[in-house]
């Protein structure tokens, strides 16, 4: 397991001072009669007046720092306390932000500890690695919604359990998730959430963790939780994200992604982590352009998608209040399009993308992301396609895609398998019959573009 990190990593710069940093409540409407509707709409909702790629910053280490922060949009709100699912938004949006600030401390004390975060750093029984954030997290997130919504109402998928945890000398490692933990929980009434009336011992920290042993399935209501999606990227100093998704009768109908490293200003993209480190460093840290981290949350059916700046300091966020609205991008030609993909080559195959980006005339550098942070690029405009063609024998788990496909379908984006058909959360925790791969786009005009390539590419790879 590579832990390795770049030699721009620093210790993460001051927090930055935040003057809009309350999340925002989406116009409540009706879920639609969605189950089993999802297709690739015939126009595409994307506003033309989005901002052109050929904005993008020029990533010499001579480019002017971007100085301007774009404010956000005010919603007005009629009725924000009633629609279906408002309540399971507003709760897992503070949720996925109190869990995105649990993330931001423990990376910066691994990565100041050890320079290249392996100090903390534990391995399953599949190899993969583990922190304490993410058993952290998944006893946070589980508390929270069964203190709000009831334990026995509460079912959650997620990705970690308790048995590396459990293992004779692993006490000290429990005790360091169980510290963080009730540091994190202390913090609730900063979100409008109750804290625990006493801090949670041992066992009812592992309790949290342990009750997320649901399967999913076809049929009812329960959670999806990755705790930390992208744990490589987490202990490398570089991008990750929190993932929590509601879904009913096998259909995503909240979605939550935290990303606490994403820039805030899309030109930042353009400057490797460690090196936009060094930027923070020599500038004022009042400026809202070096902010880093965001969460991002759509519900279905309300064709919106919305970005808030990760809360700093000691306010409250009082719920609804105001974010902005994202929206993916209305380049709808290859030729200009920028496709995300995955920064680890074990379960994707990078040539196979490549070719079918030089098939369709892609003159664009690939961005390779770890996590989910690529549906949010997506989802935001910073980008246009994300490819995924894994290798023989993978199987994609349903935590690992849930809440970007909500977001970017609300953002006016595609989501599909490489057959143009919707993703199936249905199966249990795998994404069953998928067609080749997944393909995530901006537009249906692009997306349609893609799939053919990919017919058309497919019968001469090695895949």
């Amino acid at each position: 397991m590579p832990t390795s990190t770049s030699n721009f990593v620093t210790k993460f710069p001051f927090p930055i001072s935040q003057t809009c940093i309350l999340p925002d409540q989406l116009k409540s409407s009706p879920v639609f009669a969605y189950k089993n509707s999802r297709q690739i709409p015939t126009q595409s909702p994307v506003s033309s007046s989005l901002t052109s790629k050929s904005n993008q910053m020029n990533c010499s280490a001579a480019a002017a720092i971007p100085m301007m922060e774009e404010q956000p949009d005010k919603l007005e709100l009629e009725d924000s306390d009633s629609g279906i699912y408002s309540k399971e938004l507003e709760v897992a949006v503070k949720a996925v932000h109190m869990a995105s600030l649990l993330c931001k401390e423990v990376q910066e004390r691994l990565i100041h500890r050890t320079h290249d975060g392996s100090e903390g750093v534990h391995s399953k029984h599949d190899t993969s690695p583990v922190t304490i954030a993410d058993w952290s997290v998944q006893a946070v997130v589980s508390w929270i919604l069964s203190e709000t919504f009831g334990g026995e109402n509460v079912s959650i998928v997620a990705e970690e359990d308790v048995e590396e945890l459990s293992k004779i000398g692993s006490t000290d490692l429990l005790n360091n998730v169980v510290k963080t933990v009730n540091e994190c929980l202390a913090k609730a009434p900063l979100f409008g959430l109750e804290k625990p009336s006493r801090p949670l011992d041992t066992d009812e920290v592992l309790n949290a963790i342990h009750k997320c042993n649901s399967v999913g399935g076809e049929t009812g209501k329960f959670w999806v939780l990755d705790p930390v999606d992208g744990t490589l990227g987490f202990v490398r100093g570089d991008q990750y994200a929190i993932a929590l998704s509601l879904i009913e009768d096998g259909e995503p109908v909240l979605g939550v992604l935290g990303c606490p490293n994403y820039p805030v200003k899309k030109e930042w993209l353009s400057y490797q982590n460690g090196y936009r480190r060094i930027l923070s460093r020599l500038t004022s840290p009042t400026m809202e352009t070096l902010a880093e981290g965001c969460v991002m949350y759509a519900k279905r059916g309300s064709g919106k998608a919305w970005m808030h700046t990760l809360f700093q300091g000691d306010k409250k966020i009082i719920w609804p209040n105001f974010g902005r609205q994202i929206k993916v991008s209305s380049i709808d030609n290859p030729a200009m399009a920028t496709f995300c993909e995955p920064v680890e080559k074990a379960n994707s195959s990078h040539s196979f993308t490549a070719g079918l980006a030089h098939s369709v005339g892609m003159r664009n550098q690939p961005l390779r992301l770890y996590s989910m942070v690529k549906y949010a690029a997506i989802a935001r405009g910073d980008a246009e396609i994300f490819m995924k063609f894994a290798r023989a024998g993978y199987k994609e788990k349903i935590w690992d895609h849930a809440a970007g496909v909500v977001i970017i379908e609300e953002a006016g984006g595609v989501v599909t398998d490489a057959g143009g058909r919707p993703l199936d959360f249905s199966k249990g925790i795998y994404l069953e019959g998928l067609d080749r791969g997944i393909i995530a786009s901006a537009g249906p005009i692009l997306h349609e573009k893609i799939l053919g390539a990919v017919d058309t590419s497919w019968n001469c790879s090695s895949l």
